[in-house]
């Protein structure tokens, strides 16, 4: 601090960032990748531990001895279904009613903002149906919450089977502090919006719902159920949620502990974790876990039903019944046995699941990164960007125009009466940049009945196609710009628009990062070099390339790729294209469905940076 506080030892270090201020963003960045492979290495990721004491034991002795009448249970709601070619709604409600519950319906329906091709439905209706067990020892102050989905054909149907059979052991114990809600929802997730957005009175998304609904206590956690065979090998648990939420640690420590207890294998992200944590294989299994998650959390979707229960502050998990061809099979008794042993542990808490961590990274389900400890990797990539916003500190040593081919500083050849550029000359090319960005939120959802008019393509395709002729035509706005400009400012002024490009960046990363750091990983691991060395002067088919490259669009197909990649399924370049223009569509049906804050973030956001930084390239 004494050295700081001597303006000669200030100035010497700024001139010391400034000469080595190439070489400083390459280390920097060059640590922030390296700081995150390190993520998955056992002495960055420490063992997971239960942090709630009520949950601290699971020394209570787990029973369910209706494992065959799940079975029943599961044949008989697969037999109604074919008839009612649906949710069979009326069996459900007297099947409910007969085991004790309080049984109740929810219709609702929902018209989309453009067809969804992959499901082949546009005006949805459908009928939700849950039964609420009362709690014998409490008032119905808090509630716990059992799902499953109704899925088409033959799927899921034995969720529902075991459901109904946890509800009726469940109904037969005397030691419940907490209402049970057992909830069969269709259409997916739209089924779960409906029914959280009923049960809390609130209307986020424009859902249409008849009658009030019976109500419980406040929903302290949820667990999601999908089994479609009537015996497991494994399950796999889904953690992500809506926007990259995660439920709290202890709740999938629970869960964990409970596989371990009655020797049921459990994976994450499809990956059985390894206890040779000393080999080199062991660590790229974890890292292509852990890239896994990275992948799946920076979607911003929810993988499971339970992603829409964590915007409502209720901690949940989707647990996926695996049937695959290993040794060990388990029946619906054992799984029945983990499901009522979770279910007891969560009825012993005496406050909302917080103590355990609520931002974390998995490489395997026995290990985490805590937030901690992943966010020193982010921040050398954002120093990259300080590093080269500090350069407008001192305009005499600016090495974006004046460079040699090593990198060497040189002094520029700026005249000294040559005038400093004003803000009015950047006011044109940061309008048109934004209004693209605004234009590409906008029109595609707004302008699709226009286009089939006109063009020969359906809503959905349309929607996709107008997008992506928005986000291309972007590129032709540095002409525009240069017209708008014509004959106004200075040499430097794209130096104030780099500025201005490298604020904006940097604080858009930085906050996204916060609400969602996969996300905010991914885009400042591909943005940050292009926006680094971006400037009118340097080889222009590789600067080109450079930033093409970093383009959000482009980063969403790669991150496509690399995900089948990891998943040891590749796809072609054919198949990858068609899965990207899947998430094009997906993406803005979630954003319009559920509320999902990628497609704003990077139309109006990111997406507007990139084009600043694109006239910077093709400064005249």
């Amino acid at each position: 601090m004494g050295l700081l506080s001597d303006p000669q030892c200030r100035r010497a270090l700024a001139r010391l960032v400034l000469r080595l201020n190439t070489p400083l963003c390459v280390l920097s960045y060059m640590l922030g990748l390296g700081w995150f492979l390190a993520l998955a290495f056992p002495p960055l990721a420490p063992r997971t531990y239960m942090s709630e004491n009520a949950m601290g034991s699971t020394m209570v002795e787990e029973k369910f001895p209706l494992g065959e009448r799940a079975l029943a249970y599961g044949r008989h709601f697969a037999g109604h279904k074919r008839k009612a070619g649906g949710m069979p709604v009326a069996w459900l409600e007297q099947t409910l009613w007969l085991l004790g519950l309080e049984a109740h319906r929810q219709p609702f329906a929902r018209t989309l903002p453009f067809p969804d091709e992959s499901r082949e439905r546009f005006m949805v209706r459908g009928t939700n149906v849950y039964g609420i067990l009362r709690a014998p020892r409490a008032a119905s102050t808090e509630a716990l919450v059992l799902s499953a989905p109704c899925s088409d054909g033959h799927l899921n149907n034995q969720a529902v089977g075991l459901l109904l059979a946890l509800a009726a052991y469940f109904r037969s114990q005397i030691y419940w502090a907490k209402d049970i809600i057992f909830l069969v929802t269709e259409h997916d997730l739209l089924g779960m919006e409906a029914w959280l957005e009923g049960y809390h009175d609130v209307n986020l998304t424009d859902m249409r719902s008849a009658g009030p609904l019976g109500r419980a206590g406040a929903i302290q956690a949820a667990i999601s159920l999908e089994l479609s065979s009537d015996v497991v090998t494994s399950f796999d648990v889904a953690v992500e949620g809506l926007n990259g939420q995660l439920p709290n640690l202890d709740l999938l420590n629970l869960f964990t502990a409970f596989c371990q207890k009655n020797g049921l294998l459990c994976t994450i992200q499809g990956k059985l974790q390894r206890s040779d944590w000393d080999s080199l294989a062991a660590y790229a299994h974890s890292l292509q876990t852990l890239l896994l998650m990275v992948l799946a959390q920076a979607s911003g979707q929810p993988s499971g039903d339970h992603g829409l229960f964590l915007r409502y502050r209720i901690e949940a998990l989707t647990l996926r019944g695996i049937n695959s061809f290993r040794q060990y099979k388990y029946d619906m008794a054992t799984v029945g046995k983990t499901l009522e042993g979770m279910f007891r542990k969560l009825n012993n808490l005496l406050e909302r699941l917080h103590q355990s961590y609520f931002f974390y990274l998995l490489p395997s389900l026995s290990r985490f990164v805590s937030i901690g400890l992943y966010m020193p990797a982010l921040g050398f990539l954002l120093l990259v960007l300080l590093l080269r916003i500090s350069l407008w500190g001192c305009p005499t040593l600016t090495p974006w125009c004046c460079s040699d081919p090593h990198g060497a500083l040189l002094t520029p050849q700026v005249s000294p009466q040559e005038p400093r550029p004003g803000l009015l000359v950047l006011v044109p090319p940061v309008l048109i940049c934004h209004a693209a960005g605004v234009a590409l939120y906008l029109l595609p959802v707004l302008g699709q009945r226009v286009a089939t008019q006109h063009f020969p393509v359906a809503e959905a395709e349309a929607v996709v196609l107008t997008l992506i002729a928005i986000y291309v035509a972007g590129m032709a706005l540095p002409h525009s710009t240069h017209r708008v400009l014509s004959g106004a400012g200075s040499a430097r002024s794209w130096q104030v628009l780099k500025l201005l490009a490298l604020l904006e960046l940097s604080l858009l990363l930085g906050s996204l990062a916060l609400l969602n750091f996969s996300l905010g990983f991914v885009l400042a691991l591909t943005m940050v070099p292009a926006a680094a060395a971006v400037h009118p002067g340097g080889p222009k088919v590789l600067l080109v390339a450079l930033l093409v490259l970093a383009t959000p669009a482009v980063t969403l197909l790669l991150g496509i790729l690399m995900q089948r990649e990891l998943l040891e399924v590749p796809a072609g370049l054919a198949e990858g294209w068609q899965l990207f223009l899947s998430a094009l569509a997906q993406g803005l049906l979630q954003h319009h469905l559920y509320g999902s804050f990628l497609c704003p973030v990077l139309a109006l956001g990111l997406y507007p940076a990139w084009l600043l930084l694109w006239n910077v390239l093709f400064w005249k």
